[in-house]
């Protein structure tokens, strides 16, 4: 047992990040397997002893009948708090009050108990006598206010909601408490107070916060709902039965919350390392830059050509948002008061996208699918199962119709996503194999991330630039430059790679539309563009919702471009959708005024929910409904082949 709990005490410190922006209270703590230290481990700042002086000794537990000589206070807390305030180099580490607080419920009469208490503490004055040391609050049986101060000054006293206190007695108030239900006797954490309870509850936390005191409500609801509620409303400590629910709740606190114009995470990187071969050196999301301090606009379309017979398409543009499900949509929406254009728009379904051999398909099975329109295998890339054969993807297709064709990621360039346009393996990791395909592709523009491709790699000692060269291709490294450039080009730019800020939301969009550019002007007979906002995927991976909602406001603006292009054109299908989800995003609460959005990631993996489809433009109601994902490619040629 004792190797056990040092574990523990060396493993904590390196934790800190999980660390609530609460404080929480572990309440009831004797009840559990290991007193005082389940409430640690989960990150408690305060933690209750309920004391009986019982025969002499300060004993644990909630009434006479549960005591025993073996549950003693000096074992079951102060001896561990001892203990992890020591190995921690005399650090109480815990944020927000600054330390470690030890709530002391005197269940006896005051006296001789609390003496007895204070006889114990001054036995480790290093730990408990200090300002720098665990701090010590007396709840229950408390003496009179007009006695907190004949206490020795480590000594501090639980106060009473609505209690007035001269300034010496406040000085010994650590915190105020009150039963909740004095204040809210309806609410049971589900849904919204009622007015009269919340505006109770609103004046209790003013005037407590007006003393300068930190506030804790006994006797609350928990759950979810109750979490977020009394969070928004202020409340300091959070009292808590289950520790182990509201930390998993408050932890990582940052990354589970967007604000429209307010920093919610901390400074460091968000990251995962469970990419595959293409995205693996993805640097991370920088926390700190993952705020927006103002809602973005959006395009309301004309819908003058949408749903018009299928005969006059003469360009098509799929949009893929890896990774985007419902809830990653919707989540952008809300931080930017429900308003997208992707959410405008009237002929909408649902694909699964199962692949072949599996339940939960990913980039390579189901871009594979939305490219080819014929159902695939995990890791595959528009090839049959063992390789051999290559898979026909829609680029393919329009240039046989002498259109012509692009392909852009917001992301690395031999990724699932865009490979399966122009490349073909049984591996999404062969990377070297994917990108020696553009060299014999006739799509007239690739785009994204990857220079080291071209510029470090070598394969047989072949110049990569070189070869393209030899195929007639530009080489180029400025996504921007796109539409100012003559010919068929070939666009590595390492900032495509890139993770958006609110400096750089708008790139995509931006590339979006130099590729229309280009593309509408190389061909009278018409184009096909296919556009990846691929960090939607890489937020869920790593849990971090504030990049999530940030990378879908960028696709957004990105699908305005295509539909601007569309009303402007009347002959052009747009067709939005994802290759799956990623990570199982539930939304969990907000407020609409502010554009904040609380939510979680399930999984750091892809799900099998289904994902919506969006199409604009003619032939468009021809996506309603909902469909296997072999469904989309089918469509697209059926509409495009009269």
């Amino acid at each position: 047992m004792k190797r056990t709990l040092y574990i523990l005490i060396l493993l904590l410190p390196l934790s800190l990040w999980a660390q609530p922006p609460v404080i929480l209270h572990s309440h009831n703590d004797y009840t559990r397997t290991v007193p005082f230290w389940e409430a640690y481990s989960q990150f408690c700042g305060s933690i209750e002893a309920d004391v009986f002086l019982h025969e002499g000794k300060l004993l644990v537990g909630h009434d006479l009948k549960d005591l025993s000589q073996e549950k003693s206070f000096q074992s079951l807390y102060l001896e561990p708090a001892v203990m992890v305030f020591r190995a921690n180099g005399g650090k109480a580490w815990f944020q927000n009050e600054g330390s470690l607080q030890l709530m002391i419920e005197l269940k006896s009469e005051t006296e001789p108990a609390l003496s007895e208490i204070i006889r114990l503490l001054e036995q480790y004055p290093d730990v408990f006598c200090t300002p720098e040391g665990i701090r010590i609050a007396i709840t229950g049986n408390i003496p009179a206010k007009e006695d907190f101060c004949k206490y020795p000054p480590f000594i501090r006293f639980d106060g009473e909601i609505g209690q007035t206190y001269t300034p010496e007695e406040l000085d010994k108030v650590a915190l105020v408490s009150g039963d909740f239900r004095v204040f809210a006797r309806k609410w049971n954490g589900k849904g919204r107070m009622i007015k009269p309870e919340m505006d109770a509850v609103l004046a209790a936390i003013a005037q407590t916060h007006a003393y300068g005191k930190p506030i804790r409500f006994w006797n609350a609801p928990e759950g979810t709902t109750a979490y977020f509620t009394l969070w928004r409303l202020g409340v300091d400590y959070f009292n808590t039965d289950k520790p182990a629910v509201a930390a998993q709740f408050f932890s990582d606190w940052g990354n589970k919350n967007f604000v429209m114009g307010r920093r919610q995470v901390e400074s460091g990187i968000t990251g995962t390392k469970k990419l595959d071969a293409a995205t693996r050196n993805f640097s991370g999301f920088q926390n700190e830059k993952l705020q927006l301090t103002r809602r973005i606009g959006t395009y309301t379309p004309t819908f003058k050509s949408d749903g018009a017979k299928p005969g006059k398409i003469k360009n098509v543009i799929l949009m893929i948002g890896d990774g985007m499900g419902l809830n990653q949509i919707v989540a952008g929406a809300y931080a930017n008061r429900r308003d997208l254009t992707l959410l405008k728009l009237k002929n909408i379904g649902l694909q699964f996208y199962n692949p072949q051999d599996d339940f939960i398909g990913d980039s390579a099975s189901g871009g594979s699918t939305l490219a080819t329109g014929e159902l695939s295998w995990t890791r595959h890339i528009s090839s049959n199962y063992d390789g051999s054969e290559e898979i026909s993807p829609l680029t393919d297709y329009f240039k046989a119709q002498g259109k012509a064709t692009g392909v852009v990621s917001l992301g690395d360039v031999a990724d699932a996503t865009p490979a399966v346009f122009y490349g073909h393996t049984s591996e999404r990791d062969s990377t070297e194999r994917i990108t020696r395909y553009m060299l014999s592709s006739d799509v007239d523009l690739i785009a994204g991330s990857g220079t080291h491709y071209f510029e470090a790699s070598r394969e047989d000692g072949v110049d990569m630039v070189a070869g393209v060269k030899a195929v007639g291709y530009t080489y180029i490294k400025d996504a921007l430059a796109i539409d100012r450039t003559p010919g068929k080009v070939i666009c590595l730019d390492n900032r495509m790679g890139d993770y958006a800020t609110e400096e750089t939301l708008d790139f995509l969009a931006e590339i979006t539309r130099a590729s229309i550019g280009k593309l509408a002007a190389s061909s009278k007979k018409g184009f096909f563009l296919m556009v990846e906002g691929a960090k939607i995927d890489y937020a869920g991976h790593s849990d971090c919702f504030p990049a999530s909602v940030i990378e879908q406001l960028g696709f957004d603006l990105a699908v305005a471009e295509a539909l601007r292009f569309a009303d402007s054109n009347g002959e052009t299908l747009v067709v939005i959708t994802a290759d799956h989800e990623t990570g199982g995003l539930t939304l969990l609460d907000g407020d609409l005024e502010t554009g904040h959005v609380l939510a979680v990631y399930n999984s750091d993996d892809h799900t099998p929910t289904v994902v919506p489809v969006f199409a604009y433009g003619p032939g468009s109601d021809a996506f309603r409904g909902t469909y296997i994902n072999t469904h989309i490619a089918r469509t697209i040629k059926k509409l495009t082949s009269r």
